[in-house]
């Protein structure tokens, strides 16, 4: 299932450098799997809110971001993982529009809405995981 021709990259994010890396990794990722521009931009900006919200809300923690086939289509899967609080109302913080005050104001259900697989794993006390793949047309 991994990627054609090179291992997941994997990022830490400690501080906004490291936001900033994420954003030129993923935008390489993409244009490497040939997303659109309009594809390529909606993952950059998904992948900036969730490295974002990883290291003000999670305290730092990584990205892993690879190349993914799957019955013929390619695409980007980026797995950012934090040791933090943890997301007490997983349900208030995917409800449209709310913003904990910080960040772009896209919050976790913006950042759904620009990818085409979303998964969130949040454990109160021990930290969160989501997982975002974009898949080539």
């Amino acid at each position: 299932m991994n990627g054609p021709g090179r291992d997941p990259q994997v990022l830490d994010i400690t501080a906004n450098a490291g936001v900033v890396q994420a954003r030129q990794l993923v935008r390489t990722l993409a244009q490497e799997c040939r997303l659109s521009l309009v594809e390529q931009t909606k993952l950059i900006t998904a992948a900036s809110e969730l490295a974002r919200n990883t290291l003000i809300y999670g305290g730092g923690g990584t990205m892993i971001a690879a190349l993914v086939q799957d019955h013929g289509r390619r695409g980007v899967r980026l797995t950012f993982t934090d040791r933090g609080p943890g997301i007490a109302d997983v349900e208030l913080a995917m409800t449209d529009g709310w913003t904990s005050g910080s960040g772009m104001g896209l919050g976790l259900s913006g950042s759904k809405r620009l990818v085409d697989d979303f998964v969130l794993d949040t454990v109160p006390g021990q930290g969160t995981t989501v997982v975002i793949t974009k898949w080539g047309r």
